[in-house]
């Protein structure tokens, strides 16, 4: 993995920064915070002029067949414009079709997503909100040509805008773990489907969905029924690794504020920039960001090059999730009681952050993962097994 950038991934940040600050200023982000679907239409359109809903497709649907790092650099200053576009939940979801879907499917589905007319999002989360086969327990019942989707998923982003969702349901009675899970595209507009919205720290208008007798044709099954829950696992990492660069971009951007903030604000007669422990604070916001920036294009480096990277995504995620939001953090108190005025901007990054770190699995979940994937061999150790009673004596 190459650490700098070369010209064309140079290229794609400059061009996605520029019209990003252009046409995404934090008047529209405030502006989407109050408005009733929570995604502005016309920067939607502007983006699909510059190709970014179809840089990941395939050629055949009209995409440019990119890989996920120059996604990654393209959410990351998505990110760090706080843009209120549904750009990560639709790659999510699009990719899991292109990547695991039929021809038909494709076909299909894919040409007005690479076009700008077609919103995705997917649905997961449920009453247990750990990423874990055993988490899902929606049912979907074979009926006819159809399954019937009951039950309620939780923190569905953009389903207000959605023209479609990918629904992760249990299509077998009585399954446990992986298997019996099936992957859906399902219409988002589909009778039997309510939504409530969530009040969310970045108020960007996630929803509880609910199913409730929702008929699904079986040609709308992803892979095999009853076998998805691998085609769902990429499509978390992938998903897990896009917002890590999302949030990266964020905390850039905040850090950014507050290191020139430090320059000019003065205090005692001299800016509080030279005052040792505002000094500490930069550096460790820096160095923070940085870290993540490099865990985060190394795990998606690594699923484009098709190489094991389940460690990789979940190090990201928990480094990302503490240290970016630690990043955050320290910007706010630099700042002083300024940043925490809901005039001032600096709290629009702020709170984005914090609720990304919270999104697509815990620091404290991931590094779970990362300790299974390192120690827990059967016959040698099993993490979470009881003490024997011996060593409870």
């Amino acid at each position: 993995m190459d650490v700098l950038l070369n010209d064309d991934e140079n290229l794609v940040v400059d061009s996605a920064r520029e019209f990003l600050t252009n046409e995404c200023p934090p008047k529209l982000v405030r502006a989407m915070e109050a408005d009733e679907v929570g995604c502005s239409k016309e920067l939607w359109a502007k983006v699909a002029e510059l190709g970014w809903q179809g840089m990941c497709l395939p050629e055949k649907v009209g995409g440019s067949n990119m890989s996920l790092v120059f996604l990654g650099l393209v959410m990351r200053e998505v990110g760090r414009a706080i843009a209120p576009i549904p750009l990560h939940s639709t790659a999510v979801a699009t990719l899991a079709v292109a990547r695991d879907g039929s021809a038909a499917q494709q076909e299909k589905y894919l040409p007005d997503v690479v076009a700008g007319k077609s919103v995705w999002t997917w649905a997961f989360t449920e009453k247990d909100p750990r990423f874990i086969p055993d988490a899902g327990q929606m049912s979907a019942k074979a009926d006819g040509d159809n399954f019937i989707l009951d039950g309620t998923k939780l923190f569905v982003d953009n389903f207000l805008a959605a023209d479609y969702c990918l629904v992760v349901a249990r299509s077998t009675a009585g399954s446990k773990g992986d298997k019996g899970l099936s992957l859906f595209i399902v219409d988002a507009k589909s009778a039997g489907i309510s939504h409530n919205v969530l009040i969310t720290l970045a108020k960007d208008k996630q929803c509880e969905v609910v199913f409730k007798g929702v008929k699904v044709p079986k040609a709308n099954v992803i892979g095999t029924v009853g076998e998805a829950w691998p085609i769902v696992e990429r499509m978390l990492d992938r998903g897990t690794a896009l917002l890590c660069a999302q949030m990266v971009g964020a905390a850039r951007k905040d850090i950014e504020m507050a290191i020139e903030y430090a320059k000019f604000r003065t205090a005692f007669g001299q800016p509080i920039g030279a005052f040792q422990s505002v000094q500490h604070n930069c550096a460790d916001m820096q160095m923070w960001v940085d870290g993540g920036e490099m865990l985060t294009f190394e795990a998606l480096w690594r699923l484009d090059q098709g190489l094991p990277a389940k460690m990789e995504v979940s190090q990201a995620k928990s480094f990302c999730n503490e240290k970016c939001e630690a990043a955050v953090r320290q910007s706010q108190s630099i700042h002083g009681g300024i940043g925490f005025m809901m005039e001032f901007d600096l709290q629009l990054w702020f709170r984005r952050v914090s609720a990304w770190s919270m999104r697509l699995g815990t620091a404290f979940e991931h590094r779970a993962r990362i300790a299974h994937l390192l120690i827990d061999f059967p016959g040698e150790v099993t993490l979470g097994r009881p003490l024997p009673a011996a060593a409870m004596a």
